[in-house]
């Protein structure tokens, strides 16, 4: 979401030598060299053969990868290799933090080869989109984008090794048979092994797009099974993964910044003296920044480069700096809120609008509203922000945990003055990222450091304390819902009214209003069933810097709708599952664009639809899993909410415990997934559970305040997660089928945290009678 959030900002506001290390990041002559190995290639211009026949206007407006920054590839010359000992090799252009997307990518093209899984290796691609196609991992598109493009690459290299063996044996290749890394040829019972054809294949002509034939599904090996493990997992147990802290690199430098406590601003003096006592100590460095919009650029400050990292934080608690605050240093939350309140309560840009809502708010028979807060939060992965850089001879080359290796990539070109060419991004594995290192900040302070020590390699450190206070938060926001109710208690008028500062605002002067991509999560696109229907949009400046955390906006605007619901089966009298159900009306599929979601995740919305029957279905698969309607006992309730988000349909369903000081238990959780076909559903099981995880701990406990514009939280103490002990003991996952492996992907990554708090909010007011509007919900339990 990187590209859409800066281009719709900038519309707006007119109103982008590793030593020891182990890394997997070769390059293609690195894979191949002295290997005799096969490469294949499949031509770019068969893309424009799939654009023949549309219309001008179809061919301008891109979907999908097609829409994104340099589209995509499906050229097997970058993605496959196979050695002459028949080992294959995959690149993988995205960022693997958890999701699996390394295996995913791989046993695709292995399926669709007809590869032997315990042959298959994967490596790691470097920044660099034009080569590979757009590689900015985020937004729960890597499956959804690059699936059937991997499929052609697997089948487009089987198809070359059959020609291959068929012209060695003499044989028309319909006789010839790949199966298992096995070439046969059934009349006369020969056989030859990948590797033993791979040169020659090499020299063939790559086949057309259109006569590259793929799997049927029930022929898959691997695709669907949910029986292949992580294919990193050895070494991620065993602590041989490379993460960007274990860089290591010959005569490396380690250094941590001393940044400004508030978002704009910037060093007015500094007294280094006392620094540059601590041994180990090498040099005190002024990094230049504090511009608002910051974009993905340094908040600026001072940087200690040490001999080792334990020097480097001394040197820099031994630094007596003066700051000018800047024009964010009265920023308050609490008074902040408040603002966001009165917002909320007056009219503001509406962004849709059906039917005649004041008209049929005034014939109601009655009326309810309500409204709903959700702080700032912090994307806190276990693994910090961190980046090792070499900045040399006019080239950098940079190792990080990264989710957008081409953001980093181009903001050192820019803050380095190189040219392109000269510089290289690596990509480690991710230790977590949520959206937080899609912003590489980090690797650009990585490079000054560098830059600034006459070339010597630096690893530059973000500490626990460094990453909740300085970080690209999640915004804050206010929902106000008023609905109007017939006789039988339904909604005959719905007004929203959706408060908070935008994403866009580190792009461009603060743009002040939500941009389409924030209102197309949960709130333009409300898939109810209304006839009169008004969503709004007030003014909110930001005074901290707003970036992507885990679904997004969706997490506020499913928070209040959903509660707000069953608030709404409460005052009718009925159940909240039948409520809801009823209030999503029947079946059928919503072109989205009529009801003013222009942005529908960047995907066709005539290929993907808002389809209210897949809706009603994952709700109706956790009330059944988790057993709607049971008694419970005094003290405990159910709870149910569903979502719509990275066109993918949730439901969750959550059984939670309020003793009486207020603490809760969450007992169990149902979550159901429909995200169409399931490519890898073991993937899809555990990015459920870790969903459900990281949605309890924004549910109870989490939250990011300010005070004169400083953020109060600083660690896991102040800022708390959920922890083992908090987990509830029972997740079940329902995976409902839908569609097949030639129709359109959804989302998994982000989907399944939006319905977690309002199930639990509901939960909690059905085993209370207490209504809780705000998160977290242990602060007002216990107050």
């Amino acid at each position: 979401m990187i590209h859409e959030a800066k281009l719709m900002a900038e519309r707006a506001a007119s109103k982008d030598e590793a030593g020891p290390v182990t890394i997997d990041n070769f390059s293609r002559r690195g894979i191949l060299g002295g290997m005799g190995a096969l490469v294949l290639a499949l031509s770019l211009s068969d893309k424009a053969k799939a654009d023949e026949g549309q219309t001008e206007e179809q061919k301008a407006k891109k979907f999908g990868a097609d829409g994104m920054p340099n589209g995509w590839r499906d050229d097997p010359k970058i993605f496959v290799a196979i050695a002459k000992d028949g080992t294959v090799t995959v690149t993988n252009h995205r960022s693997e933090m958890g999701t699996g997307v390394r295996t995913s990518i791989a046993f695709t093209v292995a399926d669709e080869l007809e590869a032997d899984w315990s042959k298959v290796k994967v490596v790691q691609a470097w920044g660099d989109e034009k080569r590979f196609g757009n590689q900015d991992t985020d937004g729960s598109r890597s499956l959804r984008h690059f699936f059937q493009h991997f499929r052609h690459v697997g089948a487009a290299a089987k198809l070359m090794l059959v020609q291959a063996a068929a012209k060695q044996w003499g044989v028309p290749e319909a006789e010839v048979k790949a199966e298992n890394h096995v070439l046969t040829h059934a009349k006369s019972g020969r056989t030859l092994g990948y590797g033993d054809v791979a040169e020659a294949a090499a020299a063939l002509p790559v086949p057309a797009r259109e006569s590259v034939s793929l799997k049927k599904p029930e022929a898959f090996r691997y695709i669907g099974k949910g029986q292949v493990g992580l294919i990193d997992n050895h070494d991620i147990t065993t602590g041989k993964a490379i993460y960007a802290l274990d860089v290591k690199l010959d005569g490396m430098l380690y250094a941590v910044v001393a940044r400004p406590a508030v978002y704009g601003g910037k060093v007015k003096s500094f007294d280094d003296t006392e620094a540059k006592k601590v041994p180990g100590v090498v040099k005190i460095v002024k990094i230049e920044g504090g511009e608002i919009p910051s974009e993905f650029m340094p908040l600026g400050g001072i940087a200690v480069v040490a001999k080792n990292t334990w020097a480097a934080m001394k040197g820099r608690e031994a630094l007596k700096i003066t700051w000018d605050d800047g024009p964010n240093a009265g920023y308050d939350t609490d008074a902040f809120r408040k603002e966001l309140e009165a917002a909320a309560r007056k009219p503001g840009k509406v962004v849709r609008t059906s039917g005649d809502v004041d008209a049929a708010m005034k014939t109601a028979k009655t009326k309810v509203e309500a409204e709903y807060f959700v702080p700032h939060l912090v994307q806190a992965p276990m693994e910090n922000p961190a980046a090792v850089a070499r900045v040399k001879d006019g080239a950098c080359e940079a190792w990080a945990c990264t989710q957008g290796p081409q953001a980093a990539h181009d903001r050192l070109v820019k803050r380095l003055g190189l040219p392109a060419d000269k510089v290289r991004v690596n990509v480690t594995l991710l230790g977590g990222g949520f959206g937080r290192k899609s912003k590489p900040d980090y690797v650009v302070e990585a490079a000054l450091c560098s830059q600034a020590v006459d070339g010597a390699p630096v690893k530059l450190v973000w500490t626990r304390e460094d990453d909740i206070q300085h970080s690209y938060y999640h915004t804050i926001s206010v929902e106000r819902i008023e609905a109007g109710l017939d006789d039988k208690g339904m909604p005959v008028a719905w007004l929203h009214r959706s408060v908070a500062p935008t994403i866009g605002s580190i792009f461009a002067p603060d743009p002040k209003h939500e941009l389409p991509f924030e209102l197309g999560m949960g709130l333009v696109n409300n898939p109810f069933n209304l006839k009169n229907i008004r969503l709004e949009n007030p003014e909110a400046a930001a005074h901290t810097r707003i970036g992507w955390f885990r679904s997004v906006s969706n997490i506020p605007h499913a928070f209040a709708i959903q509660s707000f619901v069953a608030e709404l089966a409460h005052a009718a009298g009925r159940d909240p599952k039948d409520y809801l159900l009823d209030l999503i009306g029947p079946a059928r599929k919503i072109d989205p664009t009529e009801i003013g979601d222009v942005w529908n995740y960047g995907e066709d919305p005539k290929r993907y639809p808002v389809d209210t029957g897949r809706l009603r279905g994952v709700i109706e698969a956790v009330a059944k899993g988790a057993g709607w309607g049971r008694k419970l006992e005094k003290g405990r309730g159910l709870g149910i909410a569903g979502h719509y988000s990275f066109i993918t349909y949730t439901a969750v369903a959550a059984e939670v415990e309020v003793d009486a000081k207020g603490q809760v238990k969450v007992h169990a959780v149902d979550i159901a997934v429909d995200c169409g076909p399931q490519v890898n559903p073991e993937r899809i099981r555990s990015q459920m559970e870790g969903a459900v995880v990281m949605g309890m701990g924004l549910a109870l406990t989490s939250k990011i305040t300010f005070k004169n514009g400083r953020t109060e939280q600083s660690n896991y103490d102040t800022y708390e997660i959920t922890r083992i002990d908090a987990a509830p003991k029972v997740v079940r996952v329902h995976l409902v089928p839908s569609g097949n492996f030639d129709g359109p992907l959804g989302g998994v990554g982000e989907p399944g945290v939006p319905p977690v708090a309002p199930a639990i909010a509901n939960a909690v007011f059905a085993a209370t009678g207490r209504r809780v509007r705000e998160l977290p919900l242990r602060d007002q339990l216990s107050s």
